[in-house]
C-alpha cells in the first residue's frame, strides 16, 4: 500500500479517495478497513473513504458527491459557481451534481442531484468534475427556487467578473431552458447590455401603461462639477434614473452619489429605479413613480 500516493491525491482532492483510486494504489478492501477499524481513515458513502476521521472541507464534500453519484456526475449549478471563486451567495451545505439523462440517478443523502438531457461538448473542466461557469450560471438561474434569486445569480456573477456576459445571451438561447426561459434571457439580455437602455423608450412605455403622464427622456442637467443626464424628467421637478449593472460596478456608485447629490442641491429630486427591480417587482415601482409624480405634480400648482 503506498500511503504517500495515497497521501498526496487524498491532498489534491479535500481529504477523499474513491475506492477505485485506493485500490489502484495497493488498498484492497480489507486493509481500507483495517484502517478505518483504527480510527485513522473514516467511510463517507458507499465509494467514498475519507484518510481522517474528522471533519471534511467544501472540497472534499464536493470530491465526495461526485464519487457517490457514479458515473458522469459532475458538480454544477451554485456550486460550481462558488467552485469558480463566486462570494456573497449562501450557496447552502448540499453540493449540486448534474448527470445526464442516460445515468442512473441514484438517492445520495445531503447532494441535490439534477437531471440534464445531455452535457454540452466542452462544459467539463478538468481536475474536479464540474461544469465551466457560464453553462452552470445558465442552469443555477433555472433550478433557482425564485426569479429574485436566478436574477441575483445573474447578477452577482456577471459584477465579478466570473463568466463573459457578451457571451451569455447567446448561450442561454442554445441551452433552452426549461424553466423560466423567456425570464433568464430577458435578465441575460439586460446584464449584456450593462442594462444600460431599458431605455428610455422602454420607460416611456411604462409610463403609458400606468397612465403616467410622458417625461422628457434623457434631459440634461448643467451642473457645478459638469453636466448630468437623466433618463427622464417632468416639468414638476421629478426626475428618474434606471439604474443597470454598470451602476453597482467598480466606481459607478461614486459617480451615481455625487451626480444625485447635486441634482439634489440644485433643487431637482430624482427616482432610482433598479433595472433588475422593474423586472421583478414592476407594478410596485411603477406605482411609486405614479404616486411621486402626482405629489411633485400638486406642489407644482400650490408654488403656481
Amino acid at each position: 500500500m503506498d500511503m504517500e500516493a495515497i497521501a498526496a491525491l487524498a491532498g489534491q482532492q479535500g481529504g477523499v479517495l474513491h475506492r477505485r483510486q485506493l485500490r489502484s494504489l495497493g488498498a484492497d478492501r480489507w486493509r481500507v478497513r483495517n484502517q478505518v477499524t483504527a480510527g485513522r481513515w473514516s467511510t463517507r458513502g458507499r465509494h467514498t473513504v475519507a484518510t481522517t476521521n474528522g471533519v471534511i472541507g467544501a472540497l472534499g464534500e464536493r470530491w465526495t458527491a461526485v464519487f457517490e453519484c457514479g458515473a458522469g456526475a459532475a458538480i454544477d449549478g451554485v456550486t460550481a459557481l462558488v467552485h469558480a471563486g463566486l462570494t456573497g451567495f449562501d450557496a447552502g451545505r448540499r453540493p449540486t451534481v448534474s448527470l445526464p439523462g442516460h445515468y442512473h440517478r441514484p438517492e445520495v443523502p445531503q447532494v441535490d442531484i439534477r437531471g440534464i438531457a445531455s452535457r454540452r461538448a466542452g462544459e467539463l473542466l478538468e481536475g474536479l468534475p464540474r461544469v465551466r461557469p457560464d453553462v452552470a450560471l445558465i442552469r443555477a438561474a433555472e433550478w433557482a427556487a425564485s426569479d429574485r434569486q436566478a436574477a441575483l445569480l445573474l447578477v452577482m456573477t456577471a459584477q465579478q467578473r466570473l463568466v463573459r456576459v457578451e457571451e451569455l445571451p447567446a448561450l442561454a438561447a442554445e441551452m433552452k431552458p426549461h424553466w423560466r426561459r423567456a425570464f433568464i434571457a430577458t435578465v441575460v439580455g439586460d446584464v449584456a447590455r450593462g442594462v444600460q437602455a431599458l431605455g428610455e423608450l422602454d420607460f416611456a412605455r411604462l409610463c403609458e401603461r400606468y397612465r403616467i403622464p410622458p417625461p422628457s427622456l434623457q434631459v440634461v442637467r448643467e451642473l457645478p462639477g459638469g453636466r448630468a443626464v437623466r433618463d427622464a424628467h417632468w416639468d414638476n421637478g421629478l426626475g428618474v434614473e434606471i439604474d443597470g449593472v454598470q451602476h453597482h460596478l467598480g466606481l459607478g456608485p461614486v459617480d451615481d452619489a455625487l451626480r444625485q447629490n447635486a441634482l439634489l442641491i440644485g433643487g431637482d429630486s430624482t427616482l432610482r429605479l433598479p433595472v433588475l427591480g422593474l423586472r421583478l417587482h414592476e407594478a410596485e415601482l411603477m406605482a411609486q413613480v405614479r404616486e411621486a409624480y402626482w405629489l411633485f405634480e400638486r406642489r407644482a400648482t400650490r408654488a403656481g
